[in-house]
């Protein structure tokens, strides 16, 4: 295969690195095309790892792709893989990202997420392309843990799943989240894009804010991602094992 940097329409991607690598083997192994190691890695432990894990999957040394595909970023090893769809499970809570458009940004949140305990996340459209190999790096491997499905519009999430809780964390919502004691139900914890937030009528669902000190106007995204899923894991005594 005549591989080129990523592009958004191409039938695969790649993940930067031995341990989102080594993820993508251990979870996707049907999905993985080809290995590319640069001659410079010696960690014959993580070397031996991956031929164990990659089966009948060709590995190869290529210093020349491995530099082109990685451009500045520095990195050793790359995991060449079909692209494949998933499907959140109705059985879970879920996150839902609102026209989230940084993609490490939403690296990071699939990195906390799965932190959590949570596998399941919705992305409504417009969003970032879950698959350009900037959010799988931020990912550190997380992404393939995951289901992740895209939906055109809320009102289409809200039609699959018209039994989730929906709580949405907004800045003008009434009721903080350290106030917050959540029910025992399928939950989804929805939040806005990282300029624009979320939709003036979304106020109508359970709305939370994310109480903090007025010296600055609010928190970043992954920020109160993470906030708002560690209290969540707190009070459903998530085990973290």
């Amino acid at each position: 295969m005549d591989l080129k940097i990523y592009r958004k329409d191409a039938y695969y991607s790649y993940t930067l690195g031995a341990f989102p690598t080594i993820e993508l083997l251990k979870h996707h192994p049907q999905d993985v095309l080809k290995i590319i190691v640069h001659s410079s890695f010696k960690n014959q432990e993580i070397l031996n790892l991956i031929a164990d894990l990659k089966g009948n999957k060709e590995m190869i040394i290529n210093d020349k792709l491995i530099n082109k595909l990685c451009q500045k970023d520095n990195c050793y090893i790359v995991g060449i893989f079909k692209k494949y769809s998933s499907h959140l499970d109705i059985n879970n809570d879920h996150i839902v990202l609102y026209n989230p458009s940084n993609m490490g940004n939403v690296g990071t949140i699939l990195r906390s997420a799965l932190g959590f305990n949570i596998k399941d996340v919705a992305i409504i459209k417009p969003g970032v392309d879950i698959f350009d190999p900037k959010v799988l790096r931020s990912a550190m491997g997380a992404f393939f843990s995951l289901n992740i499905e895209y939906f055109d519009s809320y009102e289409s999430y809200v039609r699959k799943f018209p039994d989730h809780q929906k709580i949405t964390f907004m800045l003008k919502a009434k009721e903080t989240l350290q106030n917050k004691r959540f029910e025992n139900v399928k939950t989804s914890l929805i939040f806005g894009n990282e300029a624009t937030g979320l939709p003036e009528e979304l106020l109508n669902e359970h709305s939370l804010l994310i109480s903090h000190s007025q010296a600055i106007d609010s928190l970043n995204l992954p920020n109160a991602v993470s906030i708002a899923l560690y209290e969540f894991a707190k009070q459903k005594n998530r085990n973290f094992q």
